[in-house]
């Protein structure tokens, strides 16, 4: 997959996309978030897993009792997977991989306190652009590893375990539940264009893993007509499970969310929505199923 470098470009807030045609009387586009980005790097630390199959794995925690919260509580553990290049980014993976606003006070609050793990893919970028070395199934035991490492070192805290990724981390988080379905508590599958065959879906579902699985209906880089609509009753019908297919994703604001980085991709970036926690700014929820957000799902499958 070829890539640009988006640490060297500015987004273009003049490009009008394509799918704008579709858009209703009243709707607008949006450009950026109204959440602050880049803010809460310092509360991670830096940790190196050693890896010979894939070379050592770079990997961020953010602990909540290191930040205040009870050293007698029992806290989920999160673990975000970026997406293809995002690794490139260093710390800023954070972010893009859709962590960072979940170390925030407020939505530490919102889930009760959790655990963040952020392992990066030991991508690099060729002279055309081309992305080698993200997310594969050869990652998929080193990353359990690093899973197992963090449970094991925070024991006495650890509660419920969760899984999410968006584009490149989505095809791994389903990875992940097909390897190991029954490890995680929940997991949330986002603008993936990987779906698991039916056989493996239907393991995914009888382990009881709660789900939430996302998709836009427009996105331009995980057509859904390709990788969602075909499997759409397979998805639908498993258990523990909400399929959040909107017909637009958005920014806090309510704009249709656009990003113009040399092509567009707003609509692919559901992880800018996730961050937002599936909530507008004047505290409407983006599905009444998801009626307090991405936190208070997390919080519901953690029995609070």
């Amino acid at each position: 997959m070829a890539l640009p470098d988006f640490k060297k470009l500015e987004q273009n807030t003049a490009a009008v996309p394509d799918w704008a045609k579709y858009l209703k009387d009243g709707e607008f586009i949006s450009y950026a978030n109204t959440y602050t980005s880049k803010i809460y790097f310092d509360l991670f630390d830096r940790y190196v897993h050693p890896c010979e199959v894939t070379g050592d794995i770079r990997y961020y925690v953010y602990d909540p009792v290191k930040h205040g919260a009870d050293p007698e509580g029992t806290y989920p553990v999160l673990m975000w997977l970026h997406g293809a290049s995002n690794s490139l980014m260093e710390e800023g993976c954070i972010m893009c991989c859709g962590a960072e606003q979940y170390a925030s006070p407020k939505y530490q609050q919102a889930m009760g306190g959790a655990y963040i793990i952020v392992p990066l893919a030991n991508e690099e970028r060729l002279e055309d652009g081309t992305i080698l070395g993200t997310w594969a199934k050869e990652h998929s035991a080193p990353i359990k590893e690093i899973y197992d490492k963090v449970c094991a070192g925070h024991s006495r805290n650890v509660g419920k375990r969760f899984v999410m990724g968006a584009s490149s981390g989505g095809y791994f988080t389903w990875q992940l539940l097909e390897d190991y379905g029954d490890y995680f508590d929940g997991a949330m599958p986002i603008s993936s264009g990987y779906v698991p065959s039916a056989e493996a879906l239907e393991r995914i579902s009888a382990s009881g893993t709660q789900l939430v699985i996302a998709h836009g209906r427009h996105d331009e880089m995980a057509d859904f007509d390709r990788c969602i609509a075909p499997r759409m009753d397979e998805l639908q019908a498993m258990s523990n499970c909400v399929c959040f297919f909107p017909e637009w994703v958005y920014n806090g604001d309510g704009g249709v969310s656009s990003v113009f980085y040399g092509f567009e991709m707003g609509q692919h970036c559901m992880i800018n929505w996730v961050q937002h926690d599936l909530m507008f700014d004047d505290g409407r929820a983006a599905d009444e199923r998801l009626p307090n957000g991405v936190t208070g799902w997390i919080r519901q499958v953690c029995g609070r």
